[in-house]
């Protein structure tokens, strides 16, 4: 299968590829970032190792580190450029009309962007994501899987770990929604806590996640969209995640959309940028 059109996001832990066939399809594959040099395998067998014939195009943290490996042409593009211009595309692709929206990127960490029509603006993150979850639940259950840590999650009871609102006004109406979290592992010590990796797992996922709405909650307020549009490796597969953020940015008081393939905004925002696309994809 001849490959003419390569797309690259390497990001801290995850490879994200997005490339084009002759016949015009486009098909994408992840690799672990720790992994480069079978990444630059990967890539110099898809282009044929002839980059006269097939364009290449980087972007994210890693992308310097894996040109030098590569030993073909590339051009590396800034990862907020290129993670805007996939994202429109692919809600173009979907048949989604949006122009004014947040967009929350939850890989290792997280990165928040104002999209309105062709602008964008990259407002701030957090440290908060998908490589805290990872490792502060090694830290506190060592299970380091994220597949296992998600199966486990899943089945957690956060309420002996956590301290909600309601757990403060003890049968008062609170002033706010009772069932937000007022401290994350705040209710540890008055209960004894939990020694079931669950609910431990649970509650780290829940901390991610509620961290991630609100901040981005505040960002959309603060350039006045009403809609989050989340994406990233973090909810891959991982439905305790994604019922978290969606459920909290909604109770918060904004609209969240879960993007499916969004983790591969950046692969195919470089795609467009190897097809030369990108100035007049719109």
């Amino acid at each position: 299968m001849a490959v003419r059109t390569i797309g690259v996001d390497a990001g801290g832990t995850l490879v994200k590829i997005a490339y084009e066939t002759e016949d015009g399809e486009i098909q994408t594959l992840k690799m672990r970032s720790d992994r480069l040099d079978e990444a630059a395998q990967r890539l110099v067998r898809l282009s044929g190792n002839d980059s006269s014939l097939c364009r290449i195009a980087l972007t994210g943290g890693k992308a310097e580190a894996l040109r030098g490996k590569l030993r073909l042409a590339a051009i590396v593009l800034p990862e907020f450029e290129a993670t805007s211009a996939g994202i429109r595309w692919l809600l173009r692709r979907r048949g989604e009309d949006r122009r004014k929206f947040l967009l929350t990127n939850v890989g290792t960490g997280t990165s928040i962007h104002a999209i309105d029509g062709l602008s964008h603006v990259r407002l701030g993150g957090t440290g908060i994501g998908g490589g805290t979850l990872v490792g502060l639940s090694a830290m506190l259950t060592g299970i380091s899987d994220f597949d296992e840590i998600v199966r486990l999650a899943s089945r957690g009871d956060r309420s002996r770990i956590d301290l909600s609102v309601s757990h403060i006004y003890e049968g008062a109406a609170p002033p706010i929604p009772g069932e937000l979290t007022a401290s994350n592992f705040g209710r540890w010590l008055a209960t004894g806590g939990s020694d079931r990796k669950e609910d431990i797992l649970a509650s780290v996922v829940g901390m991610v996640g509620e961290t991630v709405a609100s901040v981005s909650v505040h960002a959309a307020a603060q350039c006045g969209a009403s809609c989050v549009l989340y994406i990233g490796s973090s909810f891959v597969g991982n439905d305790p995640l994604r019922q978290v953020v969606a459920g909290y940015t909604e109770l918060r008081g904004s609209r969240a959309v879960m993007v499916p393939d969004g983790e591969f905004s950046g692969a195919y925002g470089a795609l467009l940028a190897a097809a030369g696309k990108m100035p007049d994809m719109f």
